[in-house]
């Protein structure tokens, strides 16, 4: 039982990394789109929340180099979960955003969303120790 509550905590713990990290880079988006009015092309966009998700993914070992989770198989297991639900959160916020009449930035939907946590995920996963 002890075992399941620990990996349970190890996940929550990733999630709650990465969280902070998109919500930051979102509240950051937000805070340029006035300035950069004309909206980009839609892949180069996504290369940009490619390099934006692997630059935060270093900014995050730099903060706290240790994997929270420690079994391989779970790792893997994260890699996929932890975007998948940073996607559908941020997709949320930006219903959120909607219903206030503010207005969106590309990471506020799932796809962008979804590729900045991958992209973070992704270099936690290579090099967390």
């Amino acid at each position: 039982m002890e075992i399941i509550f620990e990996v349970i905590f190890q996940f929550l713990g990733e999630l709650l990394l990465q969280i902070v990290f998109q919500i930051v880079a979102e509240l950051g988006f937000h805070s340029l789109e006035n300035s950069l009015r004309r909206r980009a092309n839609p892949a180069f966009a996504t290369i940009g929340y490619i390099l934006w998700g692997l630059m935060a993914g270093g900014l995050s070992l730099w903060i706290l180099p240790d994997s929270i989770i420690e079994v391989p198989v779970f790792r893997v297991m994260n890699l996929v979960a932890t975007p998948v639900a940073l996607g559908f959160l941020m997709m949320l916020i930006g219903r959120l955003r909607v219903r206030k009449g503010q207005d969106l930035v590309r990471l506020d939907q799932f796809g962008y969303a979804f590729i900045f946590a991958f992209a973070m995920a992704f270099v936690r996963f290579v090099w967390a120790a």
